[in-house]
């Protein structure tokens, strides 16, 4: 009597294969992606990118597939990275990487630190500092800081310039460059 095992293997390999294509066919939408679901899309990938913190600042403009990356890093190796990150999403025809790669410097690195303190342990402002990739991001270039990022209300816009500027470390003032969830809500 023949052993049937190999036949057996190939046919059940053939089966989970096919399995698998049917199930990736039916994730992917029934058309091209647009321009908004692409920027979407980018912006989880950057997100997820392990490496992206709150000194980084990425901005995203998409216009019939081909992706332009603006904001800036803190670290060399991040702008290629992400440039690679976002090749792969789906739907993208090509990328203009024109992200701004901060200087390293340890007074830049002390001022970040310092800023960073100062904003995220304000009792209206440290909820947000639990989440993973916190949303007021601190630009700091050559001793110039610069807030980006999302707020809820402009009282916590107005707070987060104030404990920033009251860090002490920087050139000159603060620019605040947070933007307003819920421009009506006071706090």
């Amino acid at each position: 009597m023949r052993n049937r095992f190999p036949l057996k293997l190939m046919v059940a390999s053939f089966l989970v294969a096919a399995g698998a294509a049917v199930a990736a066919n039916t994730n992917t939408p029934a058309g091209p992606l647009d321009d908004a679901q692409i920027a979407q899309k980018v912006i989880h990938e950057v997100r997820m990118y392990p490496w992206y913190t709150l000194w980084d600042n990425i901005n995203v403009r998409v216009h019939e597939g081909d992706v332009e990356l603006l904001g800036q890093v803190s670290q060399p190796f991040k702008k290629p990275d992400l440039g690679r990150l976002v090749q792969r999403v789906p739907g993208v025809r090509s990328v203009t990487n024109d992200i701004e790669v901060l200087p390293t410097s340890f007074f830049d690195d002390r001022l970040r630190l310092q800023v960073a303190r100062a904003v995220y342990r304000d009792p209206m402002l440290s909820r947000y500092a639990i989440q993973a990739v916190p949303p007021i991001h601190i630009i700091v270039d050559n001793g110039h800081v610069t807030l980006e990022g999302v707020v809820n209300s402009q009282a916590e816009k107005n707070v987060a310039g104030m404990r920033a500027n009251a860090a002490g470390l920087s050139f000159g003032n603060v620019t605040n460059n947070l933007r307003v969830e819920n421009p009506g809500k006071n706090g």
